[in-house]
């Protein structure tokens, strides 16, 4: 087995034969997201674009959760910078998302604990498979951060869940469990907290024996309607986030976050 890390080892990579891992490697953090984490990533990305051998890339997070965003106490420490620091951010997620998005082999996010924010809700939207332990738990999280949604998400959630489901995850921000998940097409399977693993690994060995040039144009096609409109709306997205982190209420939404408390909006 190969092994590389990224990053200074927030993220780690893993190539067994034809099935690549990527895991994110913040568990004290919540696997949280920073510039750093995400040029990391894009790079591991892009690495795996790269091997022409690999054919199933599967995602996950160590520790508690396998993504819970953006590491908001990294946000909060730029102060006025925060702006030019999310614009870069959200350009690197974007890219990582359409880096997935157009990957030719399969994608499978293997979820457990939470997966929130454009780092975690966004990154299962933007994958072919979500596998998902029972307990695990989806939330988008952007707006009760005083942001908005990105990595695309704001297409590809209304793609998989329809307009009326998307809204209502987008602005009233409530925990999804898996089931709920699985029920509105969110994600492809639930298995058992122990089980998720051998779950992931049997579903990706499945994929890795599927004819790889026929899963390629199959996802080619299948992503082509979403795909483009997902990378008109990237920028979007990057300036709606970073205009927002630049507000009062947005300070406020990630002091409250660190605090652990509700948050008093103004809208200013």
């Amino acid at each position: 087995m190969q092994r590389e890390e990224f990053g200074g080892g927030d993220i780690l990579l893993a190539r067994n034969s034809a099935i690549a891992e990527i895991t994110f490697n913040r568990p004290e953090a919540s696997n949280g997201m920073t510039v750093n984490f995400l040029l990391a990533l894009y790079n591991a990305v892009m690495t795996v674009h790269g091997d022409k051998s690999l054919r199933v890339l599967v995602l996950k997070g160590a520790g508690k959760n396998f993504c819970a965003g953006g590491d908001v106490k990294d946000f909060a420490s730029k102060g006025e910078a925060l702006p030019d620091y999310l614009r870069q951010a959200t350009s690197y997620l974007g890219n990582i998302a359409g880096a997935l998005i157009h990957l030719k082999i399969p994608v499978i996010a293997s979820v457990h604990g939470y997966a929130a924010g454009g780092g975690g809700f966004g990154l299962v939207c933007a994958s072919d498979f979500v596998v998902a332990s029972q307990s695990a738990k989806f939330l988008t999280g952007a707006t009760r951060a005083g942001m908005a949604p990105d990595a695309g998400a704001t297409v590809t959630l209304q793609r998989l869940v329809g307009m009326r489901r998307a809204m209502d995850l987008f602005m009233r921000n409530r925990p999804i469990e898996a089931d709920e998940a699985l029920k509105i097409g969110l994600i492809s399977q639930v298995v058992a907290d122990d089980d998720l693993e051998s779950g992931t690994q049997k579903l990706a060995a499945e994929l890795a024996q599927g004819a790889p040039l026929a899963l390629a144009e199959t996802k080619r096609m299948l992503w082509n309607g979403i795909g483009t409109n997902v990378e008109t709306c990237l920028p979007e997205e990057s300036r709606a986030v970073s205009e927002l982190s630049g507000t009062e209420d947005a300070r406020e939404a990630l002091a409250a976050v660190i605090e652990k408390r509700k948050p008093q909006f103004k809208g200013r």
